[in-house]
């Protein structure tokens, strides 16, 4: 390159300059040195450690990861029960109690809660005289059951009832039992109590934790909370007589308090198992998880190793149903209990 000033010629050959790698070396130079000054040498030589340090503690899962052959299955559930609940419609007929506050209704599996919902939105909609003004109308969920789950779902007319719904579930004093079909080896015990932790883990999926870790925090921000669940042994491959629920009696020799992995005999004889859950707290997939725990998983539970090939038949859903719930009416204050009717699966269990 070539200048001219005040007569003179002046020459310039520009060297070539690579910004992109003179400047990131100043910074790791930078940052080596401010380091250096608070570590030892020892730790210069493995850069693992430089980053262990950071690593947060977190509890250990207690039971397994979802099975790799639950995501194809699951997403092809999701499909269908997606379809049905486009389809599905209700009618008063259908709901098992209703008042001026509240509404019970019985969920069919593999319909979503929210169709359900709008289903008996839309009956309450067509049924008031449009000559007539009403109030719109302000109804709540008061509970949810998973997808494939089928049973009692109760859904409230005014906010002040939902929230004292709300709070009874919150505060667990609405009484659930549950129904749920099996497959495993045959449980040495009649009645038994769990009780362990409940949480997330770092894939998004839920998982049992020891009782120990309750309160510590997980990743993504989350803690393990408590969980716990009774059962009641009602029949094994058929041969039982049904029993109506009733408040479970526990017996503290009969508590199972979570602290490590469950030893699950894989190889035994497997049956079909009736049982009874009452959940006393109200976390996600509860049951599901304890079964799954005590070595019965639910039938066609893929998510918690519940077969869903049996005696050359194919299962599209867990068979779990909510049985019954108990509680004090939300304004009235009188006793309240309802029962939806048992599914096929459930009958056909008692009668093989």
């Amino acid at each position: 390159m070539k200048s001219t000033c005040l007569g003179r010629t002046f020459f310039f050959f520009p060297i070539p300059l690579n910004l992109t790698t003179i400047v990131p070396v100043r910074k790791t130079l930078i940052k080596y040195n401010c380091c250096s000054s608070t570590m030892s040498d020892s730790n210069h030589s493995d850069p693992t450690k430089l980053t262990s340090q950071n690593v947060q503690n977190y509890p250990v899962p207690l039971s397994p990861p979802l099975p790799l052959i639950s995501k194809d299955l699951e997403l092809s559930r999701a499909m269908s029960a997606s379809s049905k609940s486009s389809l599905y419609s209700t009618s008063r007929r259908d709901f098992i109690y209703e008042d001026e506050w509240l509404i019970a209704v019985n969920k069919p599996q593999g319909v979503y809660c929210e169709s359900v919902f709008e289903s008996v939105r839309k009956v309450l909609s067509e049924s008031i005289d449009p000559g007539i003004e009403a109030s719109p109308l302000e109804l709540h969920l008061a509970n949810r059951l998973d997808r494939d789950t089928s049973g009692l779902m109760l859904i409230t007319k005014s906010h002040k009832v939902a929230a004292k719904l709300v709070k009874a579930f919150t505060t667990h004093t609405v009484t659930k039992t549950y129904i749920a079909l099996c497959i495993g080896s045959v449980p040495k015990w009649e009645k038994i109590t769990i009780r362990s932790g409940h949480g997330r883990s770092k894939f998004g999926a839920w998982r049992v934790y020891a009782a120990s870790d309750v309160g510590r925090k997980l990743p993504g921000g989350s803690v393990v909370r408590d969980m716990e669940t009774s059962f009641e042994l009602l029949s094994v491959s058929g041969q039982g007589i049904f029993k109506e629920p009733s408040i479970f009696e526990q017996d503290e020799s009969k508590v199972i308090i979570v602290e490590e992995r469950a030893v699950i005999n894989t190889e035994g004889k497997k049956d079909e198992i009736l049982v009874r859950a009452s959940p006393k707290s109200g976390r996600s997939h509860q049951i599901r998880l304890h079964c799954q725990y005590l070595g019965i998983s639910i039938r066609g539970d893929v998510k918690y190793e519940g077969l869903h090939e049996w005696r050359g038949r194919t299962y599209d859903g867990h068979e779990l149903h909510a049985e019954s719930l108990s509680f004090e009416h939300p304004i009235t204050g009188h006793p309240l209990v309802f029962k939806a009717p048992l599914p096929s699966w459930a009958t056909e269990a008692w009668h093989q």
